[in-house]
């Protein structure tokens, strides 16, 4: 549990960064596309919002444009399989109405690929 309390405490963090540089926003139909920025330029995170709420896809980047976490938003809550990447393991965290449902970790011995 402590290590999923990190989890978070890294978005908090990549978020709390990515506002330091000036965000970007396009409207694509219905939604506003947001792109925010590490302090050298590197993109943090991108997604959208619906109805100024979280939706659909985002994705965090660490400070070198390496993906660190993928997942998506329904109405401004997390929902389905989110995924954090660190140096040695993948974490597959599953949310239900923005609530922690299940967390698995994928160490080397159980390579699994995904597209970026």
């Amino acid at each position: 549990m402590k290590y999923v309390s990190f989890i978070f405490a890294l978005m908090f963090v990549v978020v709390s960064n990515a506002q330091d540089a000036a965000p970007k926003f396009e409207i694509e139909g219905q939604l506003v596309k947001a792109t925010f920025y590490h302090d050298n330029g590197e993109i943090a995170q991108t997604g959208y919002f619906l109805n100024e709420k979280l939706h659909g896809k985002w994705k965090m980047y660490n400070t070198e444009g390496k993906k660190i976490a993928m997942g998506e938003y329904n109405n401004g809550k997390r929902t389905g399989k989110w995924f954090f990447w660190n140096a040695d393991a993948l974490n597959e965290v599953d949310f239900k109405d923005s609530r922690l449902a299940g967390v698995i970790t994928w160490k080397d011995s159980n390579p699994v690929v995904l597209n970026k």
